[in-house]
């Protein structure tokens, strides 16, 4: 009741559970994707790269948006020119160059004289989100729904086989640049809520738990969101009642939701799985 008190009081307060919400609704949705092509490793290199766009925008004084968008897809474009003209592979391209836009944001916050902002970007704080902040998720938001529902049979394609999807003459790396676009956006959209640190947290963990329900794309995407949007409420009520880090909260919720479905999915559960297992050996046994 004290948080639904404060929730129709506080206008602060409705700002940070709608900014949580289409957090978790855009970062499930982007999440199914980059679980799918195993590009784990590519959400964390993007929610690291975009800190020197962070701490040059606030240098220049401009929404962070605008740089953190510029350096994360700088990033993207530099990971796939340097896995495609050397021998050096994909993963290990990722490593070089997300530690290296990682460490200049590092560096280039040590030049300004205030680090408080940057302290909530690396560690997200959703209750000092900005009406501006708000209304740029939304709009975040907007535009990656959009562009998954038009291009969803072309992710779809080549998410499962780039073979056949190259075959039908699909444009394999422009698809595959328009997801990075779209997960850069998802990075941006997400740093006042859950931070830098603990972005690639969101955009993997519902994405993993939708993934362990499910064997349907169309129904993970789905379930992705709602578990993103709910592990955003509950982490923000327990964030609000304890006084707790709100990132830290929301993250937390998503992998007490995701280890739920570990051990009681239907269909992967370590549990059911365990059960029909014995089960099977029992009506084996009986059979001989």
């Amino acid at each position: 009741m004290e948080f639904l008190d404060a929730l129709l009081e506080y206008n602060f307060l409705q700002k940070a559970l709608l900014t949580s919400i289409m957090v978790g609704i855009i970062c499930g949705i982007v999440g199914s994707f980059i679980i799918l092509r195993g590009m784990s490793l590519m959400g964390d290199a993007i929610s690291h790269a975009v800190l020197p766009g962070v701490a040059i925008s606030y240098m220049l004084g401009i929404n962070f948006f605008f740089g953190a968008i510029f350096t994360g897809l700088l990033t993207a474009i530099g990971i796939g020119f340097i896995s495609q003209n050397s021998r050096i592979k994909h993963d290990t391209s990722i490593g070089i160059m997300f530690t290296a836009a990682f460490a200049l944001g590092i560096i280039l916050i040590t030049l300004l004289k205030s680090s408080t902002d940057l302290y909530h970007i690396l560690f997200g704080n959703v209750l000092a989100v900005r009406t501006t902040d708000m209304w740029i998720t939304l709009i975040v938001g907007v535009i990656v729904i959009g562009a998954i529902y038009f291009l969803y049979k072309e992710l779809l394609l080549t998410s499962f086989d780039p073979t056949i999807a190259m075959a039908y003459g699909l444009p394999k790396n422009l698809i595959h640049y328009i997801l990075m676009t779209l997960l850069t956006m998802a990075t941006v959209a997400s740093l006042q809520t859950v931070g830098i640190v603990l972005v690639v947290a969101m955009l993997i963990t519902p994405a993993a738990t939708a993934y362990l329900i499910t064997d349907r794309l169309s129904t993970m995407i789905t379930l992705s969101a709602i578990i993103g949007a709910c592990s955003s409420i509950i982490g923000l009520y327990f964030s609000f009642i304890y006084n707790l880090a709100s990132g830290a909260a929301i993250v937390v919720v998503a992998t007490a939701i995701f280890l739920l479905a570990f051990f009681l999915s239907p269909k992967h559960g370590l549990l059911w799985r365990s059960f029909r297992s014995k089960a099977n050996s029992i009506s084996i046994k009986k059979e001989m």
